[in-house]
């Protein structure tokens, strides 16, 4: 019995998007420490911004990681799946 509430361990089934898809930001995202050279704190993406998944990670062995190029913001983020929709579908066109 735990105190937290248990999530999903993503890896077990194949990730959300491939290598090259054309995805945009479902909600905004801040630097939480991990890109040099940005304030923690300071805003890296936001809602809407359309990139493309670049490679795929894992983190602690239970998370997809999608690093998103965004050409137009001239970086590229390490994303989660819940922050991302494919591009062009009809219910995911920001």
């Amino acid at each position: 019995m735990g105190l937290g509430r248990e999530e999903e361990i993503e890896i077990y089934k194949p990730p959300v998007f491939k290598a090259g898809a054309k995805v945009y930001a479902n909600r905004q995202v801040k630097n939480d420490g991990t890109m040099a050279g940005r304030e923690i704190g300071e805003v890296v993406v936001k809602k809407g911004d359309v990139g493309y998944v670049r490679d795929i990670g894992m983190y602690l062995q239970r998370y997809y990681v999608y690093a998103v190029e965004f050409i137009d913001r001239g970086s590229v983020v390490g994303m989660r799946g819940r922050e991302l929709e494919l591009f062009g579908t009809k219910e995911a066109t920001p």
